[in-house]
């Protein structure tokens, strides 16, 4: 028997969604966004949610926008995708104005930037505990993996832009992922 498909998100519970998940992911929206849309709403599988963050990393543009773009568009067509980037986008924008306000006039106490360097650190520690906990759902194949491990040295190590990671890394993501499927499928625990 098929799993039961995904549900689909109202336009008025899409919006909301990533309006929540733009006031409450500051610093690691991504990181929020997949556990909302993957966890908690199920409109995802880990894997969906892998390809469209894949897609939407290889895309110009926040990746967070690139994803809640594609996924209003496959649910509602461009006022999805209008609806969704707004929800997104709108509720932070109005708290970024204001917290800028407030930087502007006490950012230079010791406390303001005790407090914006542990909150970079939270976000960096958000991004990597994100990163660990879709290889450990996804458990790509080790072909997968290497080409995964190269971009992390190519970013962290060789501090190479990102394009050059992806159009680089690009074929033998693609060579490795054709050449995993094609291999006889290994049977469940």
């Amino acid at each position: 028997m098929p799993p039961d498909p995904a549900p689909r998100p109202s336009l008025a519970k899409l919006f909301l969604t990533y309006l929540r998940i733009g006031l409450i992911g500051f610093g690691g929206v991504n990181a929020w966004a997949r556990r909302v849309i993957v966890e908690e709403e199920r409109w995802l599988s880990e894997q969906d949610y892998a390809e469209v963050l894949g897609l939407a990393q290889a895309l110009p543009g926040p990746n967070a926008l690139n994803v809640a773009i594609q996924l209003g568009e496959r649910w509602h067509g461009a006022r999805g995708a209008v609806l969704a980037s707004l929800g997104l986008f709108g509720g932070p924008m109005a708290v970024l104005v204001l917290m800028a306000w407030a930087h502007d006039r006490w950012g230079d106490l010791p406390l303001v930037r005790a407090v914006l360097a542990g909150t970079a650190a939270a976000a960096a520690g958000m991004v990597i505990g994100t990163a660990l906990k879709m290889v450990q759902n996804l458990r790509p194949a080790l072909p997968v993996l290497g080409v995964g491990i190269a971009a992390l040295l190519g970013a962290a190590v060789l501090r190479l832009p990102l394009p050059v990671i992806v159009l680089g890394l690009a074929p033998f993501g693609i060579a490795a992922a054709w050449w995993t499927d094609r291999l006889p499928a290994k049977p469940a625990r």
